[in-house]
């Protein structure tokens, strides 16, 4: 991850998920990255997406942004970038068996300020074979 997003989701408040963002660093699978280049101007972005994307650009070859914020995504997609946001990620997990229920990622996530949309949640549990294509998919 860009510093500038490191600086975003670890402001050294204790919470939980700082220390789990901290033990994915201890373990080597999550990394800071050095600064990206700035050679694209992207002034409609906070630093942390706009970071990210630069970073994907300056990257050679493929890269996946992994971005949830809607004017992110957007201009990732208009620079020609994969995107991905959590819920994708949830269900990539689950189709790869990394966890056992995408349901129970989405109530953890549902519990806490992360908002996804009821319709994005659905699609996701249908495609992973948690629930019926006329099943809901978590009420309020």
């Amino acid at each position: 991850m860009p510093p500038e997003v490191r600086r975003e989701v670890l402001p050294n408040r204790g919470l939980r998920d700082e220390t789990a963002i901290l033990t994915a660093e201890a373990a080597g699978w999550l990394k800071q990255t050095d600064a990206a280049p700035s050679a694209v101007v992207l002034p409609d972005l906070d630093e942390g997406e706009a970071a990210c994307i630069r970073l994907a650009l300056a990257h050679p070859g493929a890269s996946l942004v992994l971005m949830d914020e809607r004017a992110g995504r957007a201009v990732a997609m208009e620079h020609s970038l994969a995107v991905a946001g959590t819920a994708a990620i949830i269900g990539m997990a689950k189709t790869r068996g990394l966890i056992g229920s995408a349901r129970d990622a989405f109530t953890r996530l549902h519990g806490s300020d992360f908002r996804i949309s009821a319709q994005v949640i659905a699609t996701v549990l249908r495609r992973v074979g948690e629930i019926e294509s006329t099943s809901c998919a978590m009420r309020d």
